[in-house]
């Protein structure tokens, strides 16, 4: 059996993370269960235990502000994937510097392709797939009022379970936890 492979995501839980989901739940119900979420760490086994992997992350996340993102367009990655997401316009730099902060140590990963930011809406097993949707899907996007951003103030450490579901293993705080104050 391989080892668990290991990501770290920051979860979009505002109106646009709801409308994603829903909007996922209609065009790809198999993957109905995955929350909304913009990929930081992809997928990797880890080099050392997951307690270690904790305290690196808390210690390379507690010097990085909280930043907002924006996102831009619907787009693909086909012909590499079929994939189907929204692009993150504003702030993608910082995903790609808190990507290069984290992927170091026991965390640090081979990837097959160079890291960019983006809300994934769903990944399915064809080309065909994609394309039939993406019309939909560019429509839906055009006529939605809500936010367009997210604020990231945390991210979260996942392992892969069975059957395409990942469980949350640690919340990991960006910035300093403030103090407590003594009375």
């Amino acid at each position: 059996m391989p080892p668990p492979q290991y990501a770290v995501v920051a979860y979009v839980r505002n109106d646009l993370g709801c409308w994603v989901e829903e909007l996922r739940r209609e065009i790809h119900p198999e993957q109905a269960h995955l929350p909304a979420h913009i990929t930081v760490l992809p997928p990797r086994p880890l080099g050392g235990s997951e307690s270690h992997a904790i305290a690196l992350l808390a210690e390379l996340c507690r010097e990085v502000s909280p930043f907002d993102i924006s996102l831009g367009d619907v787009e693909t990655f086909i012909p590499t994937t079929p994939t189907l997401f929204l692009r993150v316009a504003h702030a993608a730099y910082k995903m790609r510097e808190l990507h290069d902060r984290i992927n170091t140590g026991i965390l640090d990963g081979q990837e097959p392709w160079p890291y960019m930011p983006h809300l994934t809406i769903a990944k399915f097993s064809t080309e065909e797939q994609v394309q039939a949707v993406k019309p939909l899907v560019d429509d839906r996007w055009a006529r939605y009022k809500g936010p367009r951003r997210a604020h990231i103030d945390q991210l979260t450490f996942v392992r892969e379970g069975q059957n395409l579901t990942w469980a949350d293993v640690a919340p990991i705080p960006l910035g300093r936890e403030v103090a407590s104050r003594t009375p």
